[in-house]
């Protein structure tokens, strides 16, 4: 699993002119002559390619769809489209991943569609790969170990306040928003120490557009979930400079923590040269951070619910588990590091819900050069799009990420005592 692959939206490699490919990769296939062909595929309707029916699946809860389709018509692993921009080889089974892991940084590297950098301004200011440095450097010092066992206290108070406020004497509850809810309360108290439930509330909404928008064709027009996504950007942008003009503050005059959460490590921290990023691109890598703290943990959380319902000894496992936990603490005692490390069922279970709800149902990568691939050419500057199953008996819906059609609602039944 590609660790805090949401949360580090940031990272974007940028796009090269759809032109500039169509006339480069016509006339290069054109006279390929005896050279490796192309993948089978096609490339769909002129800009928008096959991304409408590509995207029209997930919305239907069907999203593996689109790509069982054209393995069984195409009868191969690895096949061309055109997807939210641009020409695409989509690598799929287990062959197709190890090829792209094992070749990462060397035949392919990370990228994102364009509407991700439109709504991410300021990380044109740089490419996107520098970008993605520049936080690989910073962000280990604070997600290390021995940092993140300082958070596991927070964690806990955040998550009794949530069950205390959405789970406790209820009949029923939808689980699905109870677990963005709880995700993102956490994310923001984690990242810039917001723990005020209205104040949470207040970026709610527009988390929910910008979410929904960010892979999204990015067509600017009103009423798109591009535009929606833009506009709701910049008002969390607008937002999150007011609250690091208000840490500068609260930092030079000592009432703010240097290491409290990841907007302190960002503003006290400095690169090779001494050089201090601006608010604007704090405010975005705050942005990008949270929008992972908003969607993808939040299904898995989802997701475990869901698996626990329908598997009633695996459950019992976990409770006991927790239970056993629960026991060993005084009245009000916070969960600690110590604590974490004894949950090895539920870390198992969790990992295995994981496997089979992965958050994200896939990963882009741009090619760095030509390569082959299964007899296939891939030219350089085509896409990587990885590709796991979902469970075929759900009704997932996948917008873009995978949540259960109807919010996953369940029936409580709380233990007594």
């Amino acid at each position: 699993m590609e660790l805090f692959y949401v949360s580090l939206l940031s990272f974007f490699v940028l796009f090269v002119s759809l032109s500039l490919h169509f006339l480069f990769y016509k006339n290069k296939s054109g006279g390929r002559g005896g050279a490796a062909p192309l993948p089978p595929g096609k490339t769909g309707w002129p800009v928008v390619g096959e991304s409408l029916e590509f995207l029209s699946t997930g919305w239907k809860g069907h999203p593996e769809k689109f790509i069982f389709d054209r393995i069984s018509k195409y009868s191969s692993h690895v096949f061309k489209t055109h997807l939210l921009g641009e020409k695409a080889a989509v690598f799929c089974g287990a062959s197709g991943n190890k090829f792209l892991f094992s070749n990462e940084n060397k035949l392919v590297q990370a990228w994102w569609p364009s509407s991700v950098d439109k709504v991410f301004p300021s990380s044109s200011q740089s490419s996107s790969k520098e970008e993605a440095i520049k936080m690989r450097k910073m962000l280990p010092n604070f997600l290390k170990p021995e940092a993140l066992q300082r958070y596991v206290g927070i964690m806990d108070h955040i998550a009794q306040r949530h069950f205390a406020d959405g789970w406790e004497n209820k009949e029923n509850v939808v689980v699905f928003p109870l677990t963005k809810n709880y995700t993102f309360w956490l994310a923001c108290r984690l990242f810039v120490s917001v723990e005020d439930p209205n104040h949470v509330n207040k970026f709610a909404e527009p988390f929910n557009l910008l979410a929904a928008g960010l892979i999204s064709i990015p067509v600017d027009l009103p009423g798109t979930p591009f535009n929606k996504a833009i506009k709701a950007s910049n008002f969390i942008r607008k937002e999150l400079i007011s609250i690091i003009k208000q840490r500068k503050i609260d930092l030079a005059e000592g009432k703010a923590s240097p290491t409290q959460d990841i907007l302190s490590h960002m503003l006290l921290t400095s690169d090779e040269n001494g050089k201090f990023m601006t608010e604007l691109d704090i405010a975005d890598k705050i942005l990008g951070l949270l929008i992972g703290g908003h969607d993808t943990a939040s299904s898995a959380c989802a997701f475990i619910v869901k698996y626990l319902a329908e598997l009633p000894e695996i459950y019992q496992g976990v409770y006991n588990e927790q239970m056993e936990i629960a026991n060993s603490k005084k009245p009000g005692e916070l969960l600690n590091w110590d604590d974490i490390q004894k949950m090895k069922y539920s870390w198992n279970v969790a990992c295995e819900v994981l496997r089979l709800a992965p958050p994200l149902q896939g990963a882009f990568r741009e090619a760095l050069s030509d390569f082959m691939f299964n007899g296939f050419s891939i030219p350089k500057g085509w896409k990587r799009f990885r590709w796991e199953k979902m469970i075929p008996d759900e009704k997932i819906v996948v917008n873009p990420m995978p949540v259960p059609a109807k919010g996953l609602p369940v029936r409580l039944y709380p233990h007594k005592a």
